[in-house]
This record gives C-alpha cells, structure tokens and sequence, in this order.
C-alpha cells in the first residue's frame, strides 16, 4: 500500500492535510442548510374553477367532466382524482415520478383553454405542488386582559414579524375584515317602489374616476380625469335614490337601508385555551433555511411582545418546525457522539491499550468531518436522514480503523517495530477493508436509482453513507497507519502466543473443529434457522414510515348541516373541556364556524369547526398514545351535547403521510352498484379489531332549499327563470357594489349591499320576500317559484372518469397498517362484489404497494453487485460465493429484533436489511482473505482455516460490537426525530448479531466444501 507507506514517512505532510480537512469541514458545517427532511418534489398539480351559485352535480357535469376529458391525455399522467361541490371543483393530477411539472405545465394550460366554460364559470386556475406553502410555524395570539384588542395588535405585530429574513408570508385567521355593509329594510324598498339594484347601480354611479383625453393649456398637454368619490358612510347614506311622489321630497339610501361599517360574515370564533384569539401561519421563502428563520422569527416576536403596546397579549406556539428540527438533530447528533464514546470502549476492551483507544477516538470525528465537505460540495442538507446515515454509519466508521489498529498491534506482538508494524499489518488488511469498503458502498448503487418519493427521502441517504464510508477507507490507510508508527510502542514478543493459547482462543478452535467434523448438522442448523427468520419476517407486519412524534394534533368538529353557530360552539367548549383536562395538554386552539383552510378562501360553514392540539414536552404519553385516551373522550363529550356530532384526529408526520391511517376508494361505473358495494364494505370493516373510526364521503349530504321557477307564473309576471334566479341569489349572498378609500384611515372598504339577515335566513320569511316585477308591482317570491328543502350531495367524487367513494380508517397505536389493510383485503374478498367494482388503496398503503417492486429490486441489485464487485477483486467465482453465504444469516437476528422491538417491517427496515448486505460480507472477507493469506504462507487444509478463525475472531468481534454499540442510542428511539432512523437500527443490529456469531462457524463450513484439500475429507480432531 504505497498511500500507507507515503503516510509513515511523511507524518508532517499528512498532519497538514488532516488540518486542511478539518478546517474546510467546518465551514462546510456552519454553511450546510438544517431542515428537517430532504427537499420533496412530488410530480403533483391542481387545477381549480369556480362556478357561484351551482351545486355539485351540475358543477361536475358543465365543468369536471369536460376539463377531465381533455386532461386524461397529458403525457406522463397517471391519475386524476376530482371533487365537485357547491361553487368551485378540485381536480387533482398524479404524474409519474419521472415527469418534471414544469415540461407539461404549457401542456396543461393548453388543453384548460381547450376546455369550454359555461357561462358565469371562472377560468379554470392551475397550481404546482410547492412544499413552501405549508406553513413552518403555527402560533394563537390571546388576550389576557379586558380591554385587550388582540385582533388589531396582531394586525401591527403581523407587520413587524414580516421582515425577518426567509419570511415570506404570514396568514392570519380570526381577524374579522371590516366592510361597508348596506342593509336594505324591505317594506321601505317596496313602498318606494325600488330593488337591490337599483341600490347597486346608485353606488357605482357616484363613485367613479374615469380617465378622459389630453387638453392643451398655456402650451402644455395635460390629462383629464372625471372624479366622483366616496369616502365615508355618511357620503353613501346621504346619496338620493328617488324623489317621494307624494311630498317632493328627496329619498336618500339612509331612509330605506342602514349604512354601517362592520364584519361582512361575523359567523366565526377563534379562541385559545377558551379565550378569544388569533391564529398566525408563517410560510417561509421557498431557499430559506428553516432553522434559522425559526430562531430569528422567535426572537423578533419575543423581542416584539415586551413592547408595553402588546401588554395584556400572549403567544403560545402550536407548532415550530424549526424547534423540532434543531431537537431531532441534536437527538441524532447525541446519539452519533454516544455511539463514539462506546466504540472506543470495546476497542480499550480488547486492546488494553489507551494509545490505540485514543487514535481511533481521532478517526471518528475527522471522518465525520470529512464527510461534511463532501456533504456541502454535493449541495445537501443536515436533515434526519443524511444525520442519521452518520449515526447509523458510526460503527462502520471505525470497522476499517478497528481492523488496520488491530493488526498492527498483532504485528506488533510479534517483535516488530512500530514502523515496520505499521507498514506490514495496514499492507496486509489493505486489500480486504478497500474489498469490504466498496462493497459496502455498491449496496446503495440502488437507491439512487429507485423513483418516486421514496428516492427523493433515500438518496442524499445512501450517499451521505457512501461519503462516509470512503472517508472512512481514506483515513484508516493514511491517519491510522501515521499515527501507530509514532505513538505505539514495541510490545513483549511473547503477547501473541499467550493469546494464541489463551482458553478463549483453544475454546473457539475445538468449536471450529467440530462443526468442520459436522458440516451437514451445521449447514441444516442454519438453513432451519433461516426458514424460521423468513417466516417469522412475514408476521411481524408493515408499515411504509415509522410515525413522527411531533407532539401536535388537529381535530375536526361536524354536525349535521343546518346546525348554527351556538350550537356547534357548544359542543366545541365539551370537547375542550376534555382537552383542559389532560395534564399533558400545553394549549388548544378552536376555529368555530370555519376551518383554517375554509377560511383563506373567504368562506366558512356554521357546522364546522377545527382545533389545534399542543402536548407538553416533558409527557410520558406519545401523541398516538394520547390520541387513542383521548378520542372517546372527546366523542362521547360531542355526543352528550349534539347527537349528530363527528369528531376526527388528523395525525401528519414529517414525511407527510397520515399515521395510523388507511385509505383506499370504491370505484364504479354504476351509481346504484357503487352506493351498494358502499354500503356492504363499510357494515364489514366496521368490526375490524383496532379499528377506531370508519369515515366515507358519501356519508356528507346537505339539506339544501331548492327552488323550482314557475315557468307559467314568471312569465305571467313579465320575467324569466334567469332573471328570478339572478334577484334570489342577490338577496341571499349579497352584491359586491364598489370600493371606496376611507378619508380617514385611507384603507380601501369594500362596499356590499344586501337584505336584512331575517328576511333571507329564514325560510319562511324567503318565501315571502317581495320580488318586483317589470310592470312596477311587487308579488311574492313563493308565487314564482316552488321552495321545498331537499337532501343534496356535498361533494362529488370522481376517479380516473369513475364515481367513487373515499373510505379512510383510523387504527390504534398498538396495530399497524399491513394488519389492517391485510383484514381489510380479507373482509372484500368475502363481499363477493361486482368484478366491474375496483378498489384501489391511497395514501400511506399506496406508497408502500409502490415502493415494493422497487426495494426488491434494489436488494437483488445490491446482492449481484456485492458478488460482481468481490469476485472482480478476488479474480475469482468461487470465493465471492462462499462470502455470500453471510446474507441468509443475517436474516435470523433481522426477525429476532423486529420481533423483540415490536417494530413493523417498514421501508426505513428494509433500507437496513440492503446495508447489512454491504457490512455482513465484511467479516466474511476479513475470514476468507485470511485463509487464503495461510494458504499462500504453506498452510494445509484445516489448518488454514482454522488458524485464520482464531486471527480473525478478534477484530470481527471488535468490528461488530463497535457497530453494534454505535447503533444503540438509535435504535432506542429515545428522543423526537430518532424514528424514521430506529427501524434501520434494530434490523442492522439484529442481522449483525446473528451473521457475526454464526459467520465463525458456517463460512468455513462453506469455505470447506470449495477447497480442493477439504472438499471429500470428513475432518476428525486433529492434534
């Protein structure tokens, strides 16, 4: 090894490398982004369109369907997945992982304005997927004193908080928008002879500024403009709408409305911990690092909030990606330095040499530091998941250390000098720690190459991994060999024969020899092993990701459609009351009246409400734990108080998916059959065990009031249908009139006029309302049309052209997603439904039935290229073969400690399963190369194999009790954002268990029947 021995003789030159390393490492650090997962892509756009005033069904027919059609034919598409409901539509596009959005966005809005719109439709909008708009930071602001006014003070600390840097917007919910409101009083519309519109039309008409053409002046062109401006209530109550018949007297809109400066749609409530509140959602610039926009946005609102105008106002944080970030990191790194500090104590163990201790306990951080240089020229990010491939790599990191220290001390042991030691044992395991290096490197050749999301999370991964182990390789044949020559001393010549003879070692030898004088009960010992390992691999369950426990939930309140405000506001305060009963509750928000969501798009429904839920951070319960105390709670509190009540917890882990829950949809061409399979699939899941709710969304209809125009009668009153429709819908919703910019504050108000609440809210009254006609009469709206109350659909659901159905279920914490869907898929089967009925599972059961193919694949791929990589080493066919033979065995200890841990087989698991193919070979090279090396030395036979077992033993154990030991604070699970990284853990520990102890036995078993000298000969005990 001319690296090694270049190395030795110039200490110096590799002193300043090392040097140069760390500092460039360093300022890799500090510049690498923190983020809690790698940047997710996924192929996915929207297209949205609005139609006021239309129904689901007709909005699914005039425009879903007609956009569907034209938008089945993109290229790269895979799926398309609509919802039509009252107003607007919702059509979600799937592409393959391979389609960038950005190739087919012209294609999109091409074929959009293909697609004709009916009239009064607005034009079909089309959004990208952009992780940056969901929100890194939740917080309530509440009022703790009387005369607080939270919703204008958090108006001014909105405007404060939005200059930190990386911050690109900040949504608030709860804050009222104050308008201009003008109310008609209908008896003085009708006794004036006047209509909404005519109101309208008066607003418009006084409030205009229209541009005219140039004037020439004293030489100059000057523009003209015409002006008639509102700017208060006063203006628009004093404008004169007519003249009274009887006295000449002006009419002036204040005698037949009210003019007033309030909430358009006061039908909400935001509250905290019971008090009244705001909610604010920061969004950060799409390159902005999460970490530091958390750090700095805190210090700006704490620094904000000690201003004495904010007294009487508290913040509470909901949620604040940036501090789980920097606590699941910090996790991972406290994992990554224990795992160190216990690597160094089973090679003092060993060794009983604190000069060796020490040169290994500086190979550990300079090949993490050097993996942070390559991590920050790659362009990646310090998530879970590249710090967790550290951790999870940190025993790896030390193997080829371990070995090189190892030998040399060997070498040492036998008289040699430190120099000369250093050279002949880093020269004799160079060859095997570079074979055992790469092929533990090609394992994740794969996973850069597996598509969809599950590469997206994977890649940086594998390669972070990659970086490390060839730092590693660097750093264990030029540092390690360096620092034993000058800091090792020559040890007594007699230190490797005590060992030789030691009772261990004689021990270990009569084991050897026996199993070689009994292959066949070796060999079936560890095939039955291995048949019981993949059996027992197949029921222990599965799961696509590990849940995150972030410590926050939110809930969603219904009651039947109809119920009002009060009544819906009532049975929230039951269910906070459960929540202010739990300990381990820091703070609970209640949106009333509307959902966060429903309420960026300026609508809300008096049913409906949702809550955010915080967990304090010192618990003892998980948030999955304390969702399944807590939710009969909050049902049976919702219950007690509105027997219509539905209340369901909406769990979201880091990587996006939805814990604990499953969701598949019923597809059919036929409505009838569908509502029937329906029907029969939902009585059947709903007594599956663990099963905590069953929810479809044909559950949700609307009782809707629906008018049917008199054709006869409308025409009679000198109208059509259309126009009876347009006056019902401007009385009912309101006209939009004008702006106008207030003289005082110069904040533009929006004008809106509209009748008084009681005449349109009740349907009675509605029936009632006076409708004029063209001849100046006024009749009754109940004369023009038939008003009945009718059960509608709230939503229209359609799949790839088809109706269909959206199931999701909620399970406990202690089943898993493969047991359900596997019961789910037993209780179908037993309907014996219409072949032409397609069930197809989403979410969280979709990704991991996508994921299978590919991490079969990455696994056979992985096991070719381990064979191809050693037999190209070892110039050889036979010698890679017997090595392999190390992959079964691990699958014993993987089964063993999923089971023990009571882990599900998750996609994380089986990235553990493909790292062990990559390590547990390396014992076994370590093994045959050392035979052949006896061999090559005039070795014969048993002998050869024997004495290489009793070489080898000690830095395999070394290695694998490093990298065991090194994995145990992940595998743990101990902390927040150890979870994605727990499962590889387990399963990496497990196989290393099992592959270790039962390598010294069966390899040279194997190795036995592939040798010429040993093939035929039953061995007996050889003196």
């Amino acid at each position: 090894m001319k690296i090694s021995k270049f190395s030795i003789d110039r200490p110096v030159f590799t002193t300043v490398v090392m040097f140069l390393v760390i500092i460039l490492g360093i300022v890799s650090l500090m510049r690498i982004p923190l983020k809690l997962i790698p940047d997710l892509n996924p192929p996915i756009a929207v297209v949205v369109t609005t139609y006021e005033g239309a129904g689901p069904e007709e909005v699914s027919e005039k425009i879903t369907k007609p956009l569907e059609a034209n938008l089945s034919t993109l290229p790269g598409i895979d799926n398309i997945t609509s919802t039509s409901q009252e107003g607007s539509n919702f059509i979600l596009l799937e592409f393959s992982w391979s389609t960038r959005i950005d190739d087919v966005q012209n294609d999109v809005l091409q074929r959009i304005g293909q697609t004709p719109m009916p009239e009064g439709a607005g034009e079909p909008q089309f959004f990208k997927f952009d992780p940056s708009q969901f929100p890194i930071i939740q917080l309530s602001l509440q009022s703790e004193g009387e005369n607080v006014n939270v919703e204008q003070l958090s108006k001014q600390l909105t405007q404060e908080l939005a200059s930190v840097e990386g911050v690109a917007n900040i949504s608030v919910t709860g804050i009222t928008a104050v308008e201009v409101v003008v109310e008609l009083q209908e008896d003085k519309m009708e006794e004036y002879g006047l209509t909404q519109s005519d109101i309208v039309q008066l607003i418009q008409a006084n409030n205009i500024s229209l541009p005219g053409s140039t004037v020439e002046s004293e030489g100059k062109t000057l523009t003209t403009r015409v002006l008639s401006q509102l700017t208060s209530i006063e203006d628009i109550s004093d404008l004169t709408i007519t003249v009274n018949p009887l006295t000449g007297d002006e009419v002036r809109i204040s005698e037949v409305a009210s003019v007033e400066m309030k909430p358009l749609n006061e039908n909400t409530i935001t509250r905290a911990d019971e008090k009244p509140a705001v909610l604010l959602s920061i969004l950060q610039e799409s390159d902005a690092n999460t970490a530091n926009v958390s750090e700095q946005f805190q210090e700006k609102m704490n620094e904000a909030l000690s201003k004495n105008q904010y007294e009487g106002v508290k913040a509470d944080i909901l949620f604040d990606q940036g501090d789980y970030i920097r606590l699941a990191i910090g996790n991972i790194a406290n994992s990554l330095i224990v795992g160190g500090a216990l690597a160094m104590a089973v090679l003092f163990f060993f060794l009983k040499n604190i000069k060796s201790t020490l040169i290994i306990g500086v190979a550990i951080p300079y090949s993490v530091i050097m993996t942070f240089v390559l991590m920050f020229f790659a362009g990646f990010d310090l998530n879970i998941m590249t710090l967790g491939a550290l951790a999870l790599g940190i025993g790896m990191l030390v193997d080829n250390a371990i070995v090189v220290i190892e030998n040399i001390y060997r070498h040492l042991s036998m008289g040699k000098q430190p120099k000369r030691a250093s050279y002949d044992g880093t020269k004799e395991v160079g060859l095997a720690i570079t074979a055992s290096t790469i092929t533990t490197v090609v394992v994740f050749l794969p996973v850069i190459f597996i598509s969809g999301i599950l590469g997206q999370i994977f890649k940086e991964f594998a390669l972070t991994i990659a970086f490390s182990m060839f730092a590693s390789l660097f750093v264990a044949l030029t540092v390690i060999p360096m620092m034993a020559s000058h800091w090792l001393k020559a040890v007594p010549t007699d230190v490797e024969a005590k060992r030789q003879n030691s009772r261990s070692l004689l021990t270990l030898e009569k084991a050897v020899r026996w199993s070689l004088g009994h292959r066949i009960i070796v060999l079936s010992t560890a095939f039955l092993l291995l048949v019981v390992g993949i059996f027992g691999l197949t029921k222990v369950g599965t799961q696509f990701l590990p849940p995150t426990d972030e410590g926050f939930v939110s809930i969603e309140i219904e009651t039947e459609n109809g119920t009002s405000l009060e009544e819906t506001n009532r049975v929230v305060q039951a269910v906070e009351d459960v929540f202010a009963d739990e300990q381990d509750t820091e703070v609970y928000v209640s949106l009333i009246g509307s959902t966060q969501e429903d309420s960026f798009r300026g609508i809300g429904e008096a049913n409906k409400a949702e809550m955010y839920v915080k967990m304090t951070e010192e618990r003892d319960r998980s948030i999955f734990e304390f969702v399944d105390d807590v939710k009969p709670k909050a049902e049976k509190a919702a219950l007690e108080v509105n027997e219509t009540a539905e209340v369901t917890f909406n769990l979201q882990s880091a990587s996006g998916t939805e814990p604990q829950t499953l969701t598949f949809s019923v597809r059919d061409a036929d409505n009838q059959r569908l509502n029937e399979a329906v029907a029969e699939i939902e009585n059947s899941i709903s007594t599956i065990d663990n099963v905590t709710e069953v929810s479809t969304d044909l559950d949700e209809t609307v009782k809707e009031i629906q008018m049917t125009v008199n054709r006869d009668a409308s025409l009679q009153a000198g109208m059509a249908p259309a126009q009876v429709a347009k006056i019902v819908t401007d009385a009912t919703r309101g006209v939009f009139s004008t702006q106008i910019l207030d003289g005082n504050t110069s904040e533009v108000k929006t004008v809106y006029v509209k009748y008084d609440e009681d005449v349109v809210k009740n349907i009675e009254q509605l029936r009632a309302m006076r409708v004029k006609t063209p001849a100046g009469n006024f009749t009754t709206l109940e004369e023009l049309a038939d008003i009945v109350i009718q059960d509608g659909p709230v939503k229209v659901r359609r799949i790839s052209g088809q109706d269909a159905v959206q199931f999701r279920l909620t399970f406990s914490a202690n089943s898993n997603l493969g047991e359900i869907s596997s019961e789910v898929d037993d209780k179908i089967a037993g309907l014996n439904l219409s072949d032409e009925t397609e069930i197809s599972y989403s979410g969280e059961q979709e990704l991991l039935d996508n994921s299978k193919g590919d991490m079969i694949l990455a696994m056979v791929l992985a096991i070719v290229l381990v064979y191809i990589v050693m037999a190209a080493q070892y110039e050889s066919f036979i010698y890679p073969f017997v090595i392999m033979f190390t992959v079964p065995l691990a699958i014993i200890g993987v089964t063993i400690s999923l089971i023990v841990s009571n882990l599900p087989l998750s996609i994380p698991a089986i990235i553990g399963i493909l790292i062990l193919i990559g390590i547990v070979v390396t014992n076994a090279i370590l093994m045959v190369d050392s035979i052949l090396l006896r061999k090559r030395a005039g070795y014969v036979g048993m002998e050869a194999i024997v004495q290489s077992v009793k070489d080898r033993v000690r830095p395999i154990l070394m290695t694998a009790l490093t990298a065991i030991l090194g994995l145990v604070p992940l595998a743990s699970g101990i902390g927040d954002g150890t979870e994605i990284n727990q499962p590889m853990s387990v399963v990496v520990i497990g196989g290393l268990f099992s592959s270790t102890f039962l390598t010294l036995f069966v390899i040279p078993v194997v190795f036995s029947f592939f040798d010429r000298q040993t093939r035929k000969k039953q061995f007996t005990e050889e003196k």
